[in-house]
């Protein structure tokens, strides 16, 4: 009958250790984990040497040990072991007990026999009783201790569930089965009654805690056949032992077979410590922690699926669509599994931990969601930043196309969210949309500071370029209305601004005190350019005064160059220049931009120029003491703030500006003379006197010998020719000394030229006249160029150059001057 199909195992050795890899292996090999609650847990329970192992063998085709009765009668069981029932449908397992009233283990020692007995009604469903025909009725037969045992270790569970004694006797005899069960149902009865039991189960019956079932079994060694027969029709009934009205007791205390492994050895460790065993709380705990164990399981196959893995790669990438649906898909096979493997387990601790299983899924889902949820809100704003500078190229107003973006973007990640939402979970996009919309008003805040930045700068820019130069003329121009033509420019070219301004920002439909904000700070920046530009020319004022000095000093009413020839007032010239200097340095003496009258100009030209005339003129006056006002860090009437140069400054500068003017004044006067000088060739009158009366008779001599008279011709025509082409009179204009250098320097090549000239027209080949001109112009040239470097010294080239010292124009005008005159006197010669 054995069969080796049904994998006998210890599971409790005869030292009360539990066999967990035995247990874990039986499982695996019998598959009982799939069973779920269809399987059922049969143990049998006896005398020692009674025949269990035997009956057990072959009522359920195990391969327990059985007793070789050729050696004797001995402990054969040792523990407790268990065997899978071949055959049987559903599966069931059969437990073999240690047997009881040993001589192995003594008289004394039944702590064993009564925790294997606690253990096999913990977890069985039925409980076979071996016992012998001939122990029914009698008093101090062996199967009275094992029943009180039995009943004994009942009440050591709390809430015990209603198991099936099964009955077995052994070697029936001619008795009838329907006698002796009576008899042994009484017996049973008065062994119960004798039990002590808790107050709560003092009057409580026996069938409350038992299914009390009796059968009878012939001799195995006697009637080998009828035992068999026998055993095989009691097979029949376990069968089908857990459906309704079958064999099994009430099953409401059983586990899932997936967690038999668990349930076992919580139960032996509770029966060792000597702990009364609460069965339903033990029903708890073993589907608390195999619920743990498949919820774990689960979340582990969870994060090792191919499809999640898929998917949150992708999620990584970027967009993915239809996340929502394919992980809800993934979510809902996990729990489904988790159903299906729990679903034997007490409800609310099942119920629980597929909450806390639920919980861990999208715990570990939730990454991966919300990334997602990021890239739909980065490519919503992407997105949003392209189409609104699309329609900002194409012309679209700011504000129009912003709203209409924004609105467009937020439903599109709004139905983006959606599609990404887990049915699961309650998550939403509430927070990431409120960040998309704040992503999309910083972006708007910052494209429209950036567009009225840029509106900004261009008409700054603008105003700039129409601001600087013509106001830098202005100053320089130096005119009686020089600021009133700065705030004329100034009003119309910021009111040109401004307006520009309001018609490019009309698609921003800013506020009324926004625009005009910005409206006021391009006035603003409008009058901070001008004013710059007047500190830059204020810093530059001695430079223009000096050049507005030398230009109307060097320059007549006509803007002709002034050639000094002693006619010209020097003083007036001189005051004219100053003044006009003057009026330079009020100008610029402090910003007058908001139309307020002062007095600058007025102190300034009472206290400079009428004040410095006055001592010039008349210098026998005796001076009024009075204060200065001149002496102050402030004009009277002007602000601190629109002040350029102080009037201590303007005092500081007029002297300077007399003192660099002075030298061209007195260089002007120099001139003057020089020029009286170099036109005044004539002796005096009384030298030209002396001269007649003392030559005269020389004179007479020459009249009355006119071949002195023709040398006398001669020799003036060959000076004159060497006046002419040495200019004399111009070598000696730049002094005695300098012209005497010269002359001898070039008085040879020129004697030689002339005769060179004479002897080629003797020959009849005169040299043109072109040629004549042209080497006298570069000779002349040459002239020019070498008398500078001579003498620079020179008293008459300083009155000369001094003129035009400050006005490059008039020293040119000067040397064309003296190159006019040369050339008159040449052609007066050879015409």
């Amino acid at each position: 009958m054995a069969n080796n199909d049904c994998c006998a195992t210890q599971l409790i050795d005869g030292d009360g250790e539990f066999n967990v890899a035995g247990l874990d292996n039986f499982i695996r090999t019998v598959h009982l984990a799939s069973c779920g609650l269809s399987y059922a847990v049969v143990s049998i329970m006896g005398p020692q040497s009674s025949g269990k192992s035997t009956l057990m063998n072959h009522l359920f085709h195990t391969s327990f040990r059985e007793m070789d009765a050729y050696r004797g009668r001995s402990q054969t069981t040792k523990g407790i072991w268990i065997a899978n029932c071949v055959g049987i449908e559903p599966s069931t397992i059969a437990m073999d007990l240690e047997g009881t009233d040993g001589r192995e283990r003594g008289e004394d020692d039944t702590a064993f026999e009564k925790q294997s007995a606690l253990f096999a009604l913990a977890i069985s469903d039925i409980v076979l009783i071996n016992m012998w025909c001939h122990d029914i009725g009698r008093e101090q037969a062996a199967n009275k201790p094992l029943l009180k045992t039995v009943f004994q270790v009942m009440m050591r569970l709390f809430s015990p569930r209603k198991t099936t004694l099964l009955f077995v006797i052994r070697d029936k005899t001619k008795t009838p089965l329907e006698n002796l069960e009576p008899i042994l149902r009484e017996d049973i009865q008065k062994i119960w009654d004798g039990v002590r039991k808790p107050q709560a189960h003092q009057h409580t019956p026996l069938s409350e805690f038992f299914n009390v079932e009796v059968t009878a079994l012939s001799s195995y060694e006697d009637k080998e056949d009828k035992f068999k027969e026998e055993v095989a029709q009691l097979r029949q009934r376990f069968f089908h032992s857990i459906a309704p009205g079958g064999l099994a007791g009430d099953r409401r205390g059983v586990v899932p077979a997936s967690a038999f492994s668990i349930s076992a050895q919580r139960i032996w460790k509770v029966i060792r410590e000597n702990k009364d065993l609460d069965l339903p709380a033990h029903k708890v705990m073993v589907a608390t922690v195999r619920c743990e164990e498949i919820a774990t399981e689960k979340l582990n196959q969870l994060r090792s699926d191919k499809g999640w893995l898929e998917l949150e790669e992708a999620v990584e990438l970027g967009p993915v669509r239809g996340f929502g649906e394919k992980l809800s898909s993934i979510i809902d096979g996990c729990l489904s599994q988790y159903d299906e493997e729990a679903i034997f387990f007490d409800e609310a601790v099942r119920n629980a931990k597929r909450k806390q299983l639920k919980a861990k899924a999208l715990d570990l889902v939730y990454p991966s969601y919300t990334t997602l949820l990021g890239h739909l809100r980065a490519k919503a704003l992407d997105d949003f930043k392209t189409k609104l500078e699309q329609s900002l190229n194409n012309g679209e107003g700011f504000a129009s196309s912003v709203r209409t973006w924004t609105q467009a973007i937020v439903l599109e990640f709004d139905k983006g969210s959606a599609d990404a939402a887990v049915r699961h979970a309650n998550w939403g996009a509430s927070k990431l949309r409120d960040k998309l919309r704040r992503d999309i008003d910083s972006h708007t805040s910052s494209v429209c500071s950036e567009k009225l930045s840029e509106i900004t700068t261009n008409l700054e820019k603008k105003l700039a370029k129409a601001l600087t130069e013509p106001v830098e003329s202005l100053f320089e121009a130096g005119g009686k209305e020089t600021w009133l033509s700065i705030r004329e420019l100034l009003k119309r070219e910021t009111e040109a601004a401004v307006s520009e301004f309001s018609a490019s920002i009309t698609g921003f439909e800013l506020d009324e005190e926004t625009v005009e904000k910005m409206q006021q700070s391009l006035r603003n920046y409008a009058r901070k350019v001008v004013e710059n530009k007047a500190r830059e020319e204020a810093g530059k004022i001695l430079i223009r005064m000096k050049d507005r000095f030398s230009t109307v000093f060097n320059h007549d009413n006509d803007s002709l160059p002034r050639v000094w020839t002693g006619k010209e007032d020097i003083r007036t010239i001189t005051r004219d220049a100053r003044s006009a200097s003057m009026r330079l340095l009020s100008d610029m003496a402090a910003i007058r931009l908001d139309e307020k009258p002062d007095r600058i100009n007025t102190v300034l030209h009472s206290s400079l120029i009428d004040k410095t005339s006055a001592a010039t003129s008349s210098q026998d006056i005796t001076r009024e003491v009075s204060v200065d006002p001149l002496a102050s860090s402030t004009w009277e009437e002007v602000s601190p703030e629109d002040v350029l140069i102080t009037p201590v400054q303007c005092k500081a500068l007029w002297r300077q500006f007399q003192g660099e003017t002075e030298y061209t004044v007195t260089q002007a006067i120099s001139a003057q003379e020089a020029y009286k000088r170099s036109n005044n060739w004539l002796p005096p009158p009384w030298a030209i006197m002396a001269m007649v009366v003392l030559g005269f008779n020389e004179f007479m001599m020459l009249l009355k010998n006119p071949l002195y008279l023709m040398f006398i011709f001669v020799a003036y025509l060959v000076g004159k020719a060497i006046w002419v082409q040495m200019d004399i009179a111009g070598e000696f204009r730049h002094g005695t000394l300098p012209g005497l250098l010269s002359l001898s320097s070039r008085f040879l090549p020129t004697v030689m030229n002339l005769i060179k000239r004479l002897a080629e027209e003797a020959q009849g080949n005169p040299t043109p006249q072109g040629s004549q001109g042209s080497a006298s112009q570069t000779q002349i040239f040459r002239n020019q160029v070498h008398k500078p470097d001579s003498v620079p010294s020179s008293i008459s080239n300083s009155a000369l150059s001094s003129v035009g010292s400050s006005d490059n124009d008039n020293e040119y005008s000067t040397t064309n001057l003296s190159q006019r005159r040369r050339t008159n006197v040449l052609e007066a010669e050879f015409s």
